[in-house]
């Protein structure tokens, strides 16, 4: 995808404003004015890579580039992906009662679960390891997991399964960490059986579809934060096409369907998760 335009890198304000503007045209996430100084901080790496001392001289280099390398690197390093093990725990944890419930409704079905906007994986082991923790369903049919990202580097993390002393500490007890990964100095790798529950795929929530066929339950948690209101509106789009009748739509602590879109509503059976909407009278008229 081409560069957005502009005329001269003159000052470090039009480089942040490029390379934001790069950065919301490649994947549809937004910089807000008052945290443009992450622009320089999650770039500082790639600079001393590359020998450069400012924003200017790499900004110089995108528009001189006749490939899109150095802009996947650049928007690839502006991706935020925090996360951590169990975030958010307890939502998780009503995550496995509702695929219980829902799994008891289908028990000769295998449930399926979307977790969108991945980022290194942390979110979908957590949810593996809690599902073969509490049984969810019968031995040998745990729920299939799908996560996606829209980072080539962040899913790679993911599929290598390793994680730093740092990582592997932040919201992993002791057991877990002795039962589903082995340490080697600072570095800690997931088991094998551990990360084959999972598939990671790329996916860019801002104009992908979503993965084929339906989904049971579906987590896009703060993701949408940073799209703008008509992006967070076609995203909205894209997870209703994914989420069965019945099934359920879980956010971030931060974020709301409310005023949003019409076609998830607050459920009023898993307290703080949405469903799809019912369809509205007037079209199960005109489909009769």
């Amino acid at each position: 995808m081409s560069i957005p335009p502009m005329q001269s890198p003159a000052s470090s304000s039009a480089a942040n404003n490029m390379i934001a503007a790069l950065l919301e045209q490649r994947t549809g996430q937004q910089i807000a004015a008052n945290r443009a100084w992450r622009i320089e901080t999650a770039l500082k790496p790639l600079l001393r890579e590359r020998g450069l001392n400012t924003l200017d001289e790499l900004v110089t280099q995108l528009m001189a580039t006749r490939t899109g390398e150095l802009s996947d690197m650049v928007v690839d390093a502006l991706l935020n992906q925090e996360t951590s093990f169990f975030r958010d725990a307890a939502v998780l944890d009503m995550v496995a009662d509702a695929a219980r419930e829902l799994q008891a409704e289908t028990p000769h079905k295998r449930l399926r679960i979307w977790c969108a906007g991945c980022s290194t994986g942390q979110e979908p082991l957590s949810l593996a390891m809690l599902f073969e923790e509490r049984s969810v369903t019968n031995p040998g049919t745990q729920p299939e997991i799908v996560a996606t990202d829209i980072s080539l580097g962040a899913l790679a993390r993911a599929k290598s399964g390793k994680f730093s002393q740092f990582e592997i500490q932040r919201g992993l007890s002791v057991r877990r960490m002795m039962s589903w990964f082995e340490g080697n100095g600072s570095e800690w790798t997931a088991n094998a059986e551990l990360v084959r529950k999972v598939q990671f795929r790329q996916q860019n929530l801002a104009g992908d579809p979503p993965p084929p066929g339906k989904f049971d339950i579906v987590l896009c948690r703060n993701v949408l934060l940073y799209f703008s209101g008509s992006l967070r509106k076609q995203v909205f789009d894209t997870l209703f096409s994914a989420v069965r009748p019945g099934g359920m739509l879980v956010l971030g602590a931060g974020e709301t369907v409310i005023g949003q879109t019409d076609q998830f509503v607050p459920s009023d059976r898993f307290r703080g998760f949405y469903h799809p909407a019912a369809p509205k009278a007037d079209a199960l008229r005109k489909a009769g």
